[in-house]
């Protein structure tokens, strides 16, 4: 990898934190390095060239993002070559999407509890966690409109530079 690139240093922070929350290191190092892209986007060989790694593995960390719908193709008349960049909307929609599978797990966790009545503190905490993610399953779609509101808003100012 070479500091040619916007951003470079920052993006391979970047990553390293989203890995140490639980997402795989290289669709962490593509996603990050997409978000200091030209406007066009970067091809697979552009992705691979930057981050010193095989085409196979930037191949690999495209269609996982693809898949989770952070990143999409873009597409240029006469150009073959598929090049990417970070979706619109990708963190909150993704957030959005998933406040559903908060309120099933806070299901399965009332269920545990209720099937372990011999331990009340752990039964306890099971159900503390279900209502931690029934919280979060009607908050984040409202958290996610609050902000796509305030973005929105004209003038609103909210990047100021």
């Amino acid at each position: 990898m070479t500091n040619e690139h916007p951003g470079a240093e920052a993006a391979e922070q970047a990553a390293a934190m989203l890995t140490a929350v639980g997402m795989p290191r290289m669709p962490a190092r593509v996603m990050m390095a997409l978000a200091g892209s030209p406007d066009e986007g970067y091809t697979a060989a552009d992705l691979s060239d930057r981050l010193g790694v095989s085409a196979a593995a930037v191949s690999g960390a495209v269609r996982y993002l693809v898949s989770m719908r952070l990143i999409h193709r873009l597409s240029r008349p006469g150009d073959r070559r598929d090049r990417y960049d970070l979706a619109e909307d990708s963190w909150s929609g993704m957030i959005t999407a998933n406040a559903p599978l908060y309120g099933t797990l806070a299901a399965s966790l009332d269920r545990i509890a209720d099937e372990n009545p011999g331990a009340p503190a752990s039964a306890a905490r099971a159900h503390e966690i279900a209502d931690f993610l029934r919280y979060l399953a009607e908050r984040m779609p409202q958290l996610a409109a609050e902000w796509r509101a305030g973005r929105d808003a004209p003038g609103d100012g909210t990047r100021a530079g």
